[in-house]
């Protein structure tokens, strides 16, 4: 991880096209800006993690219902 100082209204820039500004600095936050190409997803970490673990949970239960399909499937076959 980089760790980097930066004062209000200064800015940092991850490749060419995303740019990240310290908008405002409080007590025990600090405001980000962040500018990119709409093509590129940018979520708090909190809705990421959601979005993950809706994303296996959908995974495990086609998994589920394949099993179960493959299962009925062969007792028709008897």
């Amino acid at each position: 991880m980089l760790v980097l100082s930066r004062k209000k209204g200064e800015a940092i820039y991850v490749g060419h096209n995303i740019k990240i500004v310290i908008v405002d600095l409080q007590k025990d936050y600090v405001r980000v800006g962040i500018e990119a190409p709409d093509d590129i997803d940018i979520y708090r970490s909190e809705i990421y993690q959601a979005i993950q673990n809706e994303n296996l949970n959908a995974i495990a239960k086609q998994d589920v219902l394949k099993i179960v399909k493959d299962n009925l499937m062969r007792d028709d076959n008897k």
